[in-house]
């Protein structure tokens, strides 16, 4: 007799926590504002995030009954539909996207505000002598489906070059050229005019290799001698955001923007 109570009230537990909403366990750390999904999957895949005391797996789900740490700090996840803090910096050249540097450059994470219990994660990057928008957000998940190449969220950039374009440059660069890293391609090319010798162009393309744009360039014979990034997917850099300066976004701003992005 008391064997099977023991045994009903061990399937009444089991039967509560299989009917509790899980989430993927990567995704719930990168929510807390902790750092990027893929950063919590090497955190997970290092051995440092436990599962009610079990060392968790990048597979694993969590739910609200179960206790998730980080080596030994017991960390409060987000089920709930708060929202991030989404910063807008107009970053100027000379300034890494990096919080370590060997060479010690100044970085644009020293501009920003300080957070106590989570941090800024940078949406994509610009090369040190790229200026333009930057978008910063205390929340992984969202940062991953900005960037992430699959999505093709566009981004825009104004391109001053010496010269202008032939009709046959165009065409390559729309059509596309090889890249050491494969194919590449501007989705819209438009001429914004210029004076003397130098010229303006407005590019868009969907994703964000490591000096794409200067590349892309480079393989028709021009030399990019200014490069400033003026929108990403839906967010356009505000005309009266000074360089150097940052300006965070108001909730029912951030409200519009993950209503967008955020898919579960």
């Amino acid at each position: 007799m008391q064997s099977k109570s023991k045994s009903s009230f061990k399937d009444i537990k089991n039967t509560r926590k299989s009917s509790v909403t899980t989430q993927k366990l990567h995704k719930l750390l990168a929510q807390t504002g902790l750092g990027s999904r893929r950063e919590m999957e090497k955190l997970i895949e290092a051995g440092q995030v436990t599962i009610n005391k079990k060392i968790a797996s990048v597979a694993d789900r969590a739910s609200k009954i179960d206790v998730v740490r980080i080596k030994k700090k017991i960390i409060q996840l987000n089920f709930g539909k708060e929202l991030p803090r989404i910063l807008l910096y107009h970053k100027p050249e000379g300034e890494i996207v990096s919080h370590n540097d060997p060479n010690n450059r100044p970085s644009v994470f020293d501009k920003l505000p300080k957070l106590k219990t989570s941090k800024w994660i940078a949406i994509g990057r610009l090369d040190f002598n790229t200026c333009g928008l930057l978008i910063f957000t205390t929340n992984g998940v969202l940062a991953n489906r900005l960037m992430h190449p699959r999505y093709e969220v566009e981004r825009e950039y104004a391109v001053r070059i010496m010269g202008k374009l032939s009709l046959i440059q165009r065409k390559l660069l729309i059509t596309g050229v090889e890249l050491g890293d494969g194919s590449a391609r501007f989705t819209s090319l438009v001429e914004q005019g210029g004076k003397g010798s130098n010229h303006w162009y407005h590019v868009i393309l969907q994703e964000g290799r490591n000096r794409e744009i200067r590349r892309i360039f480079e393989t028709i014979g021009i030399t990019v001698s200014r490069l400033i990034r003026i929108r990403f997917g839906i967010i356009k850099l505000p005309p009266r955001l000074r360089r150097g300066h940052s300006i965070e976004l108001s909730q029912a701003e951030v409200e519009h923007i993950f209503s967008k992005y955020h898919k579960k």
